[in-house]
């Protein structure tokens, strides 16, 4: 009857509860943190949050990471699963059921899995989702909106996701059952593994791999360059941790085994050969987990490293109250950007302090070894991550009176003759040739003013140059414009200033001076350091709720493959084990190997995951930089202690899967 299917369905779901439960629930979440991702990156409340643009194209990418995550994620937990049953489906076929019944009822199980995880997972996430925008608009440090926001678009598109996944997971399921004869599907489910080979190459390979994603962490010294040299790098080690799990550690094993002190001792001689055995089956398990971890500590360590060091940031990128960047040329159009502001500090009542002006130049150049030369498609190859980007300088220039200024010094250049302050340049170099000209260099600066100050918000590795006077400087500027036509830089106008106005009254002020330079339309950039701070909480508030987010998705992934996989284990070992004691073994050194055993498997991730994170230390820390975040001793607090919270998580997790291998 067709009842018969259904009702078969429902009753196989409830016997393999060990396994379907922990499926379904990680169904359940996946469903409702897709939806969340989703609904949060509609949001139009969100959008008109100050911030909230950025952070809504961040979620909007999130969403899409996670639907992907989904599709991978479940098709591999859902492979444990099949493995388990395949014994069960094919005494289903001896006893007379056909392959086209056995499809019904996985298509029913599926059904049913789906409807649970969609009607489950749906609601979980509209009851958390005004929860989770008052959480991110608390973190942004704003007020939120009354009301819920709701739209159909939403659940259409997460049913659409998971329905397509579900219904490839089923096709697949229906493959492999169709293409095992009734005795592969009875052995299948603990067909035991040949002694795989040690592959040389292979294990050669994920060490060149991981060693060169490694060296490309540790040896990139420009900030630019960490952007795309970092994705060079994360592809390198993910495929070199797929090879040395899968060869290396077959080759380690083995060594061991050839280690006769070490190998003829109880726990180690069945823990080592049970290791080597079944190594192979384990290495995507031992993998995924292992990048999910690295994955994990690198977001979770750098969101809470940007959102704890924002002020360093803020006081980093603007070293005054208020900057000024002027590029008006026009004397009479200048003195206008000046008389907006000096009208605007007397109408608050402002007191002025720590004044700084300065007129300068900035632009990028290649340092080719003897001079800075401006290459345009050099540098643009370079920009794209398509060359070296080591080589590529900030190059500033400025006039001796500015720098007499600023320095309070006396210096005096003759025409032709420059100062630098260039780690480029040796000592015994007199002559620089740039653009055509030759300078005479009558120093080389082993400092320059305003480095770790006016000029610490630079990402770039700067080189400064002083010359004699304006005209010098200009000319300088008109062939840089030639070269680099509409990438050209020009020449600008620096002021900045702090006040004694309360943080709100800053923000007025900047207010009201934005709005008077662009009455006026004057070619003015204004910065300011209240404002900023404000925009980097929201901006910053909303990088870390996804890293928390995404964080918590890959942990629930971590937990149920390591479930899965030390269940797969316990049923894998459940007769060998019995074998070893019916030959003498005794109890307490049966569980003394599998403790020995655990423990190798279950902490080799967590491990090499360790190694990820130390050797993309220096990467990660330059690409913080690009955001201002210069406060190493931060991040490595923060790395530090997230991989000791995580660390104790495992341990936790641990301490759960391994009660249920033993009592398997």
């Amino acid at each position: 009857t067709k009842g018969l299917y259904i009702k078969l369905a429902a009753s196989n779901i409830k016997k393999n509860n060990k396994t379907y439960v922990p499926y379904i629930l990680t169904c359940i979440l996946t469903v409702a943190m897709y939806y969340i991702m989703k609904s949060l990156s509609l949001n139009p409340d969100l959008e008109r949050l100050m911030g909230g643009q950025h952070v809504t194209l961040v979620l909007r990418l999130g969403s899409k990471i996670v639907g992907l995550f989904a599709l991978i994620f479940l098709f591999y937990t859902n492979s444990f699963l099949i493995k388990r049953r395949k014994k069960e489906f094919g005494v289903f076929n001896i006893l007379g059921m056909e392959k086209r019944h056995l499809a019904i009822v996985l298509g029913w199980e599926t059904i049913y899995v789906l409807l649970i995880a969609l009607a489950a997972g749906l609601g979980l996430g509209l009851s958390m989702d005004k929860m989770m925008f008052l959480l991110i608009a608390k973190l942004m440090n704003q007020k939120t909106p009354l009301g819920f926001f709701f739209t159909p678009k939403t659940v259409l598109a997460t049913a659409a996701l998971f329905a397509g996944i579900f219904a490839l997971i089923l096709i697949r399921c229906i493959c492999q059952v169709q293409i095992a004869n009734p005795i592969e599907l009875l052995r299948a489910g603990s067909a035991g593994e040949r002694e795989p080979k040690t592959r040389w190459l292979m294990a050669l390979f994920g060490v060149l791999c991981v060693g060169s994603g490694y060296i490309l962490a540790i040896r990139t010294e420009n900030p630019v360059a960490s952007i795309p040299v970092f994705f060079v790098a994360v592809i390198l080690v993910i495929i070199g941790t797929y090879q040395l799990f899968a060869a290396a550690s077959i080759a380690v094993l083995k060594m061991l085994r050839a280690n006769k002190n070490f190998y003829y001792r109880t726990k180690h001689f069945t823990s080592v050969s049970g290791m080597i055995y079944r190594m192979k089956q384990n290495a995507a398990g031992l993998s995924n987990i292992c990048i999910l971890s690295t994955m994990v500590l690198v977001m979770v360590s750098a969101t809470c490293s940007l959102m704890i060091g924002k002020e360093d940031i803020v006081k980093t990128k603007y070293p005054f109250d208020f900057s000024i960047n002027n590029y008006e040329t026009e004397p009479e159009r200048n003195g206008k950007v000046y008389e907006i502001i000096q009208n605007l500090q007397k109408e608050n009542g402002m007191r002025v302090t720590n004044e700084k002006t300065y007129t300068y130049l900035e632009f990028l150049v290649i340092w080719d070894g003897t001079t800075f030369v401006l290459d345009r498609d050099a540098l643009n190859a370079g920009m794209a991550g398509l060359a070296g980007l080591d080589e590529i300088y900030s190059l500033l220039i400025l006039t001796i009176d500015d720098y007499n200024r600023l320095q309070g010094e006396h210096r005096t250049l003759e025409p032709g003759q420059i100062l630098l302050c260039s780690g480029q340049i040796d000592d015994d170099q007199t002559v620089l040739k740039l653009l055509g000209e030759e300078y005479q260099i009558a120093g080389n600066l082993e400092e320059f003013p305003g480095r770790e100050d006016i000029f610490s918000g630079n990402t770039l590795q700067t080189q400064f140059l002083i010359v004699p006077n304006p005209e010098s400087m200009q000319k300088i500027c008109e062939k840089q414009e030639e070269l680099y036509e509409n990438e050209s830089s020009r020449i600008k106008q620096y002021y900045g200033f702090d006040s004694d106005l309360a943080p709100e009254e800053q923000i007025k002020f900047f207010q009201d001076a934005v709005e008077a330079i662009q009455e006026q339309e004057l070619d003015v950039w204004m910065d300011s350091k209240a404002d900023s701070d404000e925009d980097l909480s929201q901006l910053y508030g909303g990088f870390f709720f996804i890293g928390i987010f995404l964080g918590a998705l890959f942990i629930m992934a971590t937990v149920l493959i390591i479930y899965y996989k030390q269940i797969s284990e316990g049923f894998d070992d459940k007769e060998r084990f019995a074998i070893m004691q019916k030959v003498g073994m005794e109890l307490r050194e049966i569980r003394a190997s599998i403790r020995s055993q655990v423990l190798m498997v279950f902490f080799l991730p967590l491990f090499v995951a360790g190694c990820h994170v130390t050797a993309a230390f220096p990467l990660i820390s330059r690409i913080l930089a690009l955001l201002n975040l210069t406060n190493t001793r931060l991040y490595v607090i923060c790395t530090g202690v997230t991989f000791l919270a995580f660390a104790a998580m495992y341990v936790v997790i641990y301490a759960v899967t391994a009660r249920v291998y033993y009592r398997i």
